[in-house]
């Protein structure tokens, strides 16, 4: 069985504290720094963009899973490829020419991704999935951090990992909003592969334990 991934959400980290924050996680058992970048439109929310993905990809040592909940995401695509995005998801909810922009990915240097927000049934993704390195099911309402899981989250993993596996697939399943110690087990036997996780890990007295915990945790 490949290895489970942990990729803290840098959204939670504190931004007084950026550089801090970046050699912790490079210090750590994570595996990737989770970047999410929202544009006020899609999302509720506005987090950061290109100058403060530049600013943590000076100091990273392990690479950038970027998560553009922005709409209409190809007009940036070579943008954040530049400033050090490793691997980019783009929702299937804001862009018309999904195809094309998975594509457009690639050509930047980059690996591509989807995400799905609650409401989205996973079979949206039948014929579009051998384009896919991953994909992220976002398991809260995309837009804050610190939300309650939800629980519908495990039944859509288990869906998509049975598409995957019959289409012969490697494809990787992401689980991003209110992932813990608690979750993370059955995430994993539901079919999960990489965990991203925010507040509990920044919010938490030794975040380099806790993301020690989830590593273990995701692979035993």
């Amino acid at each position: 069985m490949a290895e489970k991934l942990i990729a803290p959400s840098m959204l939670a980290a504190d931004f007084g504290n950026l550089q801090r924050d970046t050699e912790m996680v490079n210090n750590s058992d994570a595996d990737w720094f989770h970047i999410d970048v929202m544009d006020g439109h899609f999302v509720p929310n506005i987090s950061y963009g290109m100058p403060v993905i530049a600013a943590i990809k000076k100091h990273a040592t392990k690479p950038l899973d970027v998560h553009l909940m922005i709409e209409k995401p190809e007009r940036y695509i070579e943008e954040f490829a530049k400033v050090g995005a490793d691997i980019i998801t783009v929702h299937h909810e804001s862009t018309v020419h999904l195809h094309r922009t998975l594509r457009q990915i690639k050509d930047a240097g980059c690996k591509a991704g989807i995400v799905l927000n609650i409401t989205t049934p996973v079979s949206v993704l039948e014929d579009i999935l051998p384009e896919c390195y991953m994909v992220l099911l976002m398991s809260i309402n995309p837009g804050f951090g610190g939300q309650k899981f939800e629980e519908v989250t495990y039944q859509r993993v288990r869906k998509l990992r049975n598409m995957i596996n019959e289409q012969g697939l490697d494809t990787k399943i992401e689980i991003d909003g209110g992932v813990t110690d608690k979750n993370i087990q059955k995430l994993v036997e539901a079919g999960a592969d990489v965990f991203v996780a925010g507040s509990h890990v920044f919010k938490s007295n030794n975040p380099k334990q806790t993301i020690a915990n989830l590593k273990t945790l995701a692979n035993s």
